[in-house]
């Protein structure tokens, strides 16, 4: 099973408060793609911080503008991850995953693993972990967004696994 890297940006970090996805992305099997989400009326009252904001770079306007319904991302993205080992670099990514289904009527439609487990399968010591890294770091991904994110894990574990990644085409937003 060919591996699916998955990144979520949302409102703000859990611990300042509710938080709601704003963006998701993925990388794989040569692409990357990332969706905006609109936020959900059930989102109404929950947090937003300054500091996700300036982190991410992305408004509450403009995601409301250009973000669309949780149900088509949610469906788009199902579509995407079908058939792959989806594995992301936080724990959060679940928790955004299953509140996004949640929003959409639904449970989560795939686990997202940790890349802890794929260290462990590999036996990567930290040597080969920070090795990994780096290849990653010099890549040039667009950190903090979300398909930025996923495609600078995608390279991580590309190093670690010693997979030639294939070349990547970005699907608009």
């Amino acid at each position: 099973m060919t591996i699916m890297t998955i990144d979520f940006e949302a409102s703000c970090l859990p611990r300042h408060g509710r938080s709601f996805p704003i963006e998701v992305g993925i990388a794989g099997d040569g692409i990357a793609r990332s969706w905006l989400i609109r936020p959900h009326a059930d989102w109404a009252d929950w947090d937003w911080t300054a500091e996700a904001e300036a982190l991410h770079g992305l408004s509450r306007e403009r995601i409301a503008q250009e973000g669309q319904p949780a149900f088509v991302v949610l469906a788009e993205l199902t579509a995407a991850a079908t058939g792959h080992r989806v594995i992301a670099d936080s724990l959060i990514d679940q928790y955004w995953l299953d509140t996004l289904a949640a929003v959409a009527g639904t449970t989560a439609p795939f686990r997202i693993e940790h890349v802890a487990s794929l260290f462990d399968e590999q036996g990567a010591d930290e040597r080969r972990i920070a090795d990994a890294v780096a290849y990653a770091d010099g890549q040039g991904a667009l950190r903090h967004r979300a398909a930025g994110d996923a495609l600078w894990l995608s390279g991580v574990i590309a190093r670690l696994t010693q997979t030639a990644p294939a070349p990547v085409l970005l699907a608009a937003q």
